[in-house]
């Protein structure tokens, strides 16, 4: 990408910035620190109500549990405790959702610890390998490693197609449920393994990324505009995310190995586009859902906040961005944060629709608030 411009706007952008990344040290962390830990299952709960009491438990899930890993993992050296939380996700992710029979890790847990839902799906396989890596590079214990390993031979021999693509979800026993592959996971696991590489050289890993990426392009890519659609083309039903563009675009885009990829240049022609259809210029709100073709248009105008965040990192790897990032930073801490922490969704005319606060928004805040560091650093 070409050098990014630096404006009279980038001291504003700073204190902006700071002003967030504290709002999330001194609120968001310490909800799961606190309310939001289960600490007879040594598990998050799957979300907070707006008095930060903990929602009636119905589930829990491995990849809420890994999300939290990544979360606490990336805090290590930051916030106390920090350590000591992510090597109790760690344990848990193990105790609670290792399948010691089949391999592989169960999707959700029932509220007294059983095994709830034991399919096998690759976004929480994605999420496993994501976090095991970041987790790794601050602790080099080899009993992570071992995880992040078996968890990147599960994919390779489980879920891999042969193609470069990988099945979605899988019965407990690794038989077909003919889910086939979908967007979706097949973007976290390329952020799995982009985490990967960067930790350790991992040929096979690079490989395989390389092989996702190209047939990514080949049978996701839309050919007259460039977007990433969420089922394979010819799929019945199909659409595309904006915010999805927006985090396949920061990975592509943040990579030297992915940069020149076909798929990079795809979504860069797309990213207005995207923006055109799916941000609302003077809020800075991101629909969810948009549809092409003759019956194209708005399908979904939720406004979450993972979209906004998604957006306004992709802004941060975008040339002469400086003026959109502060505008996207002052749209997400306006609409979305507030003194008891966020809001998750708004709906189409802005208001706000759901008050709880999930245990896997923070991931996204946190990956968010790690590019922009990057980019005013």
């Amino acid at each position: 990408m070409p050098p990014v411009s630096r404006t009279a706007s980038q001291p504003e952008l700073t204190a902006l910035f700071a002003s967030v990344q504290q709002h999330f040290l001194d609120v968001i962390v310490p909800l799961w620190q606190g309310p939001g830990w289960n600490a007879d299952l040594a598990l998050p709960y799957e979300a907070l109500d707006a008095g930060h009491q903990p929602l009636p438990a119905q589930r829990y899930r491995a990849m809420a549990c890994a999300r939290q890993l990544y979360l606490f993992a990336s805090l290590i050296g930051q916030v106390p405790g920090a350590e000591e939380r992510a090597a109790a996700l760690f344990r848990s992710l193990q105790r609670h959702f290792h399948d010691a029979e089949h391999g592989g890790w169960f999707y959700s847990i029932d509220p007294q610890g059983a095994p709830l839902d034991q399919r096998k799906d690759l976004y929480t396989h994605a999420f496993i390998l994501f976090a095991c890596a970041h987790y790794w590079a601050k602790v080099r214990e080899p009993l992570v490693e071992s995880v992040l390993n078996a968890s990147l031979e599960v994919i390779a021999q489980r879920f891999a197609t042969g193609d470069g693509l990988y099945e979605a979800t899988l019965d407990r026993d690794w038989s077909s449920l003919d889910s086939g592959p979908l967007q979706n996971p097949l973007m976290h696991l390329a952020e799995a393994f982009l985490a990967t590489l960067s930790v350790r050289e991992d040929l096979a890993v690079q490989l395989a990324l390389v092989e996702l990426c190209t047939a990514m392009q080949a049978r996701f890519v839309d050919t007259q505009h460039g977007v990433l659609m969420e089922k394979p083309l010819g799929s019945v039903d199909n659409w595309f995310e904006p915010g999805h563009q927006f985090e396949w675009y920061f990975l592509l885009a943040s990579s030297d190995l992915l940069r020149s990829s076909k798929l990079h240049d795809a979504l860069e022609r797309a990213f207005a586009f995207t923006e055109q259809l799916g941000v609302d210029q003077q809020t800075g709100a991101v629909r969810a859902m948009l549809a092409l073709g003759p019956d194209g248009g708005t399908r979904d105008a939720t406004q979450r906040i993972w979209a906004q965040a998604e957006y306004l990192r992709a802004l941060t790897l975008c040339p002469n961005s400086d003026a959109a990032v502060l505008h996207q930073l002052q749209a997400l801490q306006q609409r979305c944060l507030h003194a008891g922490g966020w809001y998750e969704c708004r709906d189409e005319r802005g208001e706000v629709s759901r008050r709880d606060m999930p245990s896997t928004t923070p991931y996204h805040l946190a990956t968010c608030y790690r590019g922009l560091a990057d980019y005013l650093a």
